[in-house]
């Protein structure tokens, strides 16, 4: 799978593990930064990430922030998103299966590399139910985004 990968200073060193994690699982990855632990803005990271996910250059995205909750709700700005914070398993495949989210949110400073392995895993390895239900709220999220 392709992945894009991105984080600000406080999720540097988590992504730098991500990084090198996934492409030692088979992934293709797309680092977009930041690049060492200098203070940056995340919204700049958030949006190079949402925005590969919306060209079609990653099948998914990973962002790591402090919290999780700033890069997600940046994501979350651009049409087509759907970001969310998981930081525990069951988050990690519902928010897929039921809402279709293509972006997930980790905080570096809530969670350490295990548990952040074991949150994209589960996070990749999730589709989409296509239930009924869940493609009518899909399809009102798509319609307040409009």
């Amino acid at each position: 799978m392709r992945i894009a990968l991105g984080s600000d200073h406080a999720g540097y060193p988590l992504k730098e593990h991500l990084s090198t994690w996934l492409a030692e699982s088979g992934h293709a990855v797309y680092d977009l930064g930041t690049h060492s632990a200098e203070p940056v803005d995340y919204p700049d990271y958030a949006a190079a990430v949402a925005q590969a996910v919306l060209d079609g250059r990653a099948d998914r995205g990973v962002l790591i922030c402090g919290s999780g909750a700033g890069a997600a709700v940046a994501a979350n700005k651009l049409q087509g998103i759907r970001a969310s914070i998981a930081h525990d398993t069951y988050t990690a495949h519902q928010m897929v299966e039921h809402d279709d989210v293509n972006v997930l949110s980790l905080g570096s400073r809530v969670i350490g590399e295990s548990l952040a392995e074991e949150l994209v895993t589960t996070f990749l390895e999730a589709r989409f139910s296509r239930e009924d239900r869940h493609v009518r709220r899909l399809e009102k999220i798509r319609s307040m985004e409009a």
